[in-house]
């Protein structure tokens, strides 16, 4: 399982920017759930999400025909009142119309 709670035995303080890496480079690997996993572990560990967590999260599952999961992180932003932009549209539409829900 991938995790970033090393930081605590090596005594580093790990940010949002940290797991937004991370996560990123899950996506672009198509290891989306290890994505989702990372969201997780920053919710758990009282790590602020931002734009950028759900947009590399949202085009991870993207990439990973995970539409439904795209959308339910499509969702999360709308009703936890994070800023979507271009990036955060257009993978949500990308998963859905890869897909075929589109």
């Amino acid at each position: 399982m991938l995790t970033l709670s090393w930081h605590k035995l090596h005594q580093y303080e790990v940010n949002c920017r940290h797991y937004n890496a991370v996560i990123d480079a899950c996506g672009k690997t198509h290891c989306w759930s290890e994505a989702l996993q990372l969201v997780r572990e920053m919710v758990k560990s009282d790590v602020g999400l931002d734009t950028v967590t759900f947009n590399a999260t949202i085009s991870a599952c993207e990439k990973a025909c995970a539409w439904e999961m795209a959308w339910q992180l499509f969702s999360v932003t709308r009703q936890e009142n994070v800023e979507s932009n271009t990036v955060t549209f257009s993978a949500a539409i990308s998963a859905c119309e890869k897909a075929g829900e589109w």
